[in-house]
């Protein structure tokens, strides 16, 4: 009989698009191995979890991914109730929101704390790790709409006097206003084969800046769509001589949801308080 694995995970996309949307970016049929993106990527991670994955709530704003402030609080709302049935469910010790912009974030942590189940997502965990290897670091992100969402999520959690940059590789995700953009897929089809990948260049010159001229010691990424590009991107770097941690977001979000449930932590019950907290603060200071 085999043993039973420490970990038993439950995985959300940020969200899923009808399956005839024009729009698709990630597939959305087939095994959970092939709908989690870059799965190749974290799978030596999985390997002693018991986990399952959740495509997350249908985008209610239009067929295309999200990418907006508006479109992010729509899916945040769609992605509260399945949360919370994973934490009602009592199958899981943890909860890994994918998706780089971490949509309802921080309300699934108000939710999982009643249950002592920690959440983890993408930014939050990327940022955290990446303190702890440099003293700044950059971000990678791919669209001057979403540059903008993630400036706000550095800010909301503490680290803009950390964060070097955030560096635009103008590669956005397909939607109306983008009918003829790159597809994604393709570059990091490319970049498998070792063909040159435009999207990937575009990284390589934008790290490199991020090195020599903003003062990053260690570089991350900002959409879940850029984070295929960790591999390639650390190779490149090391080859040119750059001994410079490069960080994805399933990853270290993975690696933290693992520490929280090693050390039985979840969240501060001061920082995420029930309706009922048993003592409570006169006074919040900043």
């Amino acid at each position: 009989m085999a043993a039973e694995k420490p970990y038993r995970f439950f995985f959300s996309q940020a969200f899923h698009l009808p399956e005839d949307s024009p729009y698709l970016h990630r597939p959305v049929k087939g095994a959970k191995e092939a709908r989690m993106m870059n799965y190749d990527n974290v799978k030596h991670l999985l390997a002693d979890v018991e986990w399952d994955l959740h495509p997350g709530p249908l985008a209610t704003y239009g067929n295309w991914p999200v990418e907006s402030r508006e479109e992010f609080c729509l899916v945040a709302a769609g992605r509260l109730p399945i949360v919370r049935e994973a934490c009602e469910s009592g199958k899981y010790n943890a909860i890994v929101l994918l998706g780089g912009g971490e949509p309802g974030f921080l309300e699934s942590r108000e939710i999982a704390r009643r249950h002592g189940m920690p959440v983890t997502a993408c930014a939050f965990s990327q940022m955290h790790i990446a303190a702890m290897l440099g003293h700044r670091f950059s971000v990678i992100d791919h669209a001057e709409i979403h540059n903008m969402y993630y400036y706000d999520l550095v800010r909301q959690h503490g680290f803009d006097g950390r964060c070097a940059s955030i560096r635009n590789i103008n590669f956005p995700l397909p939607r109306p206003a983008h009918p003829d953009v790159a597809n994604i897929r393709d570059e990091k089809a490319k970049a498998a084969r070792g063909d040159k990948s435009a999207m990937l260049e575009a990284a390589v010159i934008e790290a490199l800046a991020a090195i020599e001229e903003d003062g990053a010691e260690v570089i991350t990424f900002g959409c879940s769509a850029t984070f295929w590009m960790r591999p390639f991107l650390q190779q490149r770097l090391n080859e040119m001589g750059w001994e410079i941690p490069v960080l994805e977001g399933y990853g270290c979000a993975i690696a933290l949801a693992k520490t929280m449930v090693n050390l039985g932590l979840d969240a501060s019950g001061l920082a995420f308080p029930s309706d009922h907290p048993r003592k409570w603060r006169r006074k919040k200071l900043f």
